[in-house]
């Protein structure tokens, strides 16, 4: 299923012509909804098939859950009501950095939102916030980052990788006389990084810690096959690395009830990613350099 979806998106350009050019928000919201919806829902339909031991379509929160969660999340993708008072109110050079860092932090907001309310509903009385237990040991988390490294630095190399990354590179537009103001790139990094704690709430916390009292193990694979939809507008490796990713932390946070390591290791990714970014421009540039010199 999800290869037929990767090879629509990255062949026939799913997302990009048929949903993020959508003409009106409520089509653009329709497509990503069914985008995020449809492998979700196919997961869980065909372990009905493959498996005898799955009763969870008889849980009413089941249901609940399955059809919400796809719509709390094409809502935070869609929600965009702040640009017009960014643009109305920031300076024309520094547009693109509050537009950016200010939704960032407005889309966490939009996400969790939700998620407390059906936690205060549903879980409250049984469990902390989802995922907010704390860790044993960070330890495994830091041995995880540490074999992502070669993995992103052949990564750093590829066309398709430096065409996204370094996120900040945005910011390069911008004007910047002296050292000092490079803090835009700084609280940048951060805005970025604290999407992430949404996504990790969000997935690991919310649809894991719910589900799995729903759905056992098997809440795992259908909410990474949903993890790896949101990454269609991202290059085609990292996306079919996030299921896997997504499985990997699944199995985590089922085990440890917290959402900390995963944290850990998705924020050491995306900011590893960024420094790969960097570095691979300034070694493109030196391998250009080094070329026109020797002709």
């Amino acid at each position: 299923m999800l290869a037929g979806l990767i090879y629509l998106n990255y062949w026939h350009s799913l997302e990009k012509k048929y949903i993020a050019s959508a003409a009106t928000r409520i089509f653009r919201f329709t497509g990503y909804y069914l985008l995020y919806f449809l492998p979700f829902a196919v997961a869980f339909f065909l372990q009905l098939i493959f498996f005898k031991d799955c009763t969870y379509y008889k849980n009413a929160w089941f249901w609940a859950i399955l059809f919400l969660a796809p719509a709390f999340f094409s809502f935070r993708v869609n929600f965009n009501w702040q640009h017009d008072w960014i643009t109305k109110t920031s300076p024309g050079t520094d547009k693109a950095f509050y537009l950016y860092s200010i939704n960032w932090i407005v889309r966490v907001f939009v996400l969790l939102i939700p998620v407390f309310i059906i936690w205060y509903i549903k879980d409250k009385a049984i469990q902390p916030f989802y995922g907010t237990k704390p860790l044993d040991s960070v330890r495994p988390y830091l041995l995880m980052l540490l074999v992502m490294v070669p993995l992103i630095a052949i990564a750093s190399t590829q066309g398709d990788f430096l065409a996204i990354y370094p996120k900040a590179k945005l910011l390069n537009e911008i004007p910047m006389n002296n050292w000092t103001d490079k803090w835009r790139y700084l609280v940048f990094e951060l805005c970025y990084g604290f999407d992430f704690v949404s996504i990790e709430f969000f997935f690991r916390g919310f649809l894991i810690l719910s589900l799995m009292r729903i759905c056992g193990l098997h809440c795992i694979i259908p909410v990474a096959c949903f993890y790896c939809s949101i990454h269609f507008g991202k290059p085609m490796g990292e996306a079919i690395s996030s299921f896997f990713g997504g499985t990997l932390l699944g199995i985590i946070v089922y085990n440890t009830g917290s959402i900390w390591g995963g944290l850990i290791v998705h924020l050491g990714i995306a900011w590893m990613m960024e420094i790969g970014g960097w570095l691979g421009i300034v070694f493109s540039k030196l391998k250009l350099i080094t070329m026109m010199k020797s002709r």
